[in-house]
């Protein structure tokens, strides 16, 4: 009967989502984000809160798009879970707070019931930081299931306890040369029809929607599976954090690292740039041979860009086809786009950019 069906909808199914879904427009990204960022300042506790911090003893681990699943050969975290629980155990050891920035489960594929039961363990890792006062989490498109406190109390609460709250975006506030400067924190679909529009199509996608292309066995997620959506995505979300002042902006959602507004390959065409300056052959080698392995990864890619701005940051994910995940930390004076990877069977953290916390706030001006 599931054939069946699958057969008969597979295409008006698939038109429907690419029609209202994945085509990200700046107007309407723009409107949306400005909303959140105001409706978090103003204390509108469902959007978010603010958490003051100082520049010196910061200590924050910003994650996304970890889309745990079922543990089957569709589920993208499997072959993560090892980097990802190391750097969980590392984080926790050092006093991190931890930030999960959406699309934490994979919701479109999988009932929350076996998300919850097959990555029982891995979830109770991450709540031993809510249980310190040291977690924060938001919800995305893939997980906007957790929007709603009746799917958190059925499924998430369970796991990590009534101290839990699923908000949209969050705020760090610091200050800085007697300056307030804000990093703000959200998944990044917003703007995307099919999961931010009103609140009624908000809620026929996560009570209605999922659920058929979870029974159709249907996954349509346009912006991670396109290059061009990805970068135009990213570009647009630099603009908007680029008309904001005083203020870095880190999402997800594009499974793309940026830092401080440079994507992967932007950071690598950009050092292999000084070290050919430099004349150091070693280091031109090492960069060529780390752009030829990307090369497919980015195969698509069409912005090439060197944005003057450092105001956006993406955490890429934590479900990389290697195994490999990606993140952002804020450790004191110090913002770092970190990877964890295994070698040997043993995972390594690999810090592939960092800067100057303050430096980078300074650049803002």
């Amino acid at each position: 009967m599931r054939r069946f069906f699958q057969w008969l909808l597979r295409k008006p199914v698939t038109w429907f989502a690419n029609k209202v879904s994945s085509s990200p427009e700046k107007q309407k990204i723009f409107a949306s984000l400005d909303k959140l960022y105001a409706d978090i300042i103003a204390g509108k506790e469902s959007a978010g809160c603010v958490v003051p911090f100082n520049i010196a003893d910061a200590k924050f681990v910003i994650v996304s798009d970890q889309h745990k699943g079922g543990r089957d050969f569709a589920d993208d975290f499997r072959l993560a879970e090892n980097n990802y629980r190391t750097a969980l155990q590392y984080y926790y050891d050092k006093g991190f707070t931890l930030i999960s920035v959406g699309d934490c489960e994979e919701l479109w594929e999988n009932t929350p019931s076996k998300v919850i039961e097959t990555n029982r363990l891995v979830l109770l890792e991450e709540a031993r930081f809510l249980q310190q006062g040291r977690y924060h989490r938001m919800f995305g498109n893939h997980d906007l299931e957790w929007k709603y406190e009746i799917q958190q109390n059925l499924y998430l609460k369970p796991v990590f306890g009534d101290k839990l709250k699923v908000c949209e975006g969050l705020l760090l506030n610091t200050t800085h040369n007697g300056q307030e400067y804000n990093v703000f924190i959200t998944h990044g679909h917003q703007g995307d029809q099919k999961s931010d529009g009103n609140w009624f199509s908000t809620w026929v996608v996560a009570a209605l929607w999922t659920p058929i292309q979870r029974f159709l066995e249907i996954s349509i997620n346009t912006t991670s599976d396109s290059f061009e959506l990805i970068d135009k995505h990213n570009v647009m979300m630099y603009e908007w954090s680029a008309t904001q002042k005083n203020m870095i902006f880190v999402s997800g959602h594009t499974h793309k690292p940026v830092f401080a507004s440079l994507d992967h390959v932007d950071r690598l065409n950009k050092q292999l740039l000084k070290a050919t300056e430099l004349k150091e052959p070693a280091a031109i080698k090492l960069l060529e041979d780390e752009l030829k392995f990307r090369q497919a990864e980015y195969a698509g890619k069409k912005f090439h860009k060197t944005l003057a701005i450092p105001s956006y940051f993406n955490t890429g994910c934590c479900c990389f086809a290697d195994g490999d995940i990606s993140l952002i930390e804020i450790n004191g004076d110090n913002i770092s786009l970190v990877k964890w990877q295994e070698e040997n069977k043993v995972s390594e953290r690999i810090v592939l950019e960092h800067a100057p916390l303050s430096y980078v706030l300074e650049e803002l001006s």
